[in-house]
């Protein structure tokens, strides 16, 4: 922090962007806003489900069983368990994601990945990848796509913090 910052915030004052950070935070939300928007629509023309959707059949696929947790699901998906819901549900309705009772646990669920929700996502994986590799990785040096990635790591790290009663989605 530099000595004017460091005396503003010591006076109660905002510590306002410089002109660098905000040029660099600018970019940034112009990037993700337009990444996501990019991202949405090709999901929605290709696969008829938005990019959210289309991340929970990703995690699903990956888990052991093609099954998660509804609590996990929403933690790994970073959205709140209300969104999961209503997601899941037009999931179910779509016949991609089946739910089922957890044994151990009679509050709990599983959303389950059926396989026609899998032969879906095989079908517009390939279209989705191709999608992000020309938004992403084919604009970015391998040196950049490194930076981002730790970048993005970091920042993501600081937004969940680990002690009980952080105000993070899944626990909403």
């Amino acid at each position: 922090m530099n000595t004017a910052s460091a005396s503003s915030a010591a006076a109660g004052e905002p510590r306002w962007l410089t002109d660098e950070e905000q040029r660099v935070w600018r970019a940034y939300v112009d990037a993700t806003t337009l990444l996501e928007d990019h991202l949405d629509r090709q999901l929605q023309r290709d696969a008829g489900m938005p990019h959210v959707y289309y991340g929970l059949l990703v995690k699903l696929a990956e888990a052991p069983r093609r099954r998660l947790r509804m609590t996990e699901l929403a933690k790994d998906a970073k959205i709140t368990r209300s969104r999961l819901s209503h997601a899941v549900s037009r999931l179910e309705k779509n016949g991609w994601v089946r739910r089922e009772d957890c044994p151990s646990d009679k509050r709990g669920q599983f959303a389950v990945l059926t396989d026609e929700g899998m032969n879906v996502l095989r079908r517009h994986a390939p279209g989705h990848v191709d999608a992000v590799r020309q938004a992403v990785f084919d604009r970015l040096t391998p040196e950049q796509q490194k930076s981002l990635g730790e970048i993005m790591g970091i920042v993501a790290e600081g937004l969940q913090p680990s002690e009980a009663g952080a105000d993070l989605p899944w626990l909403r």
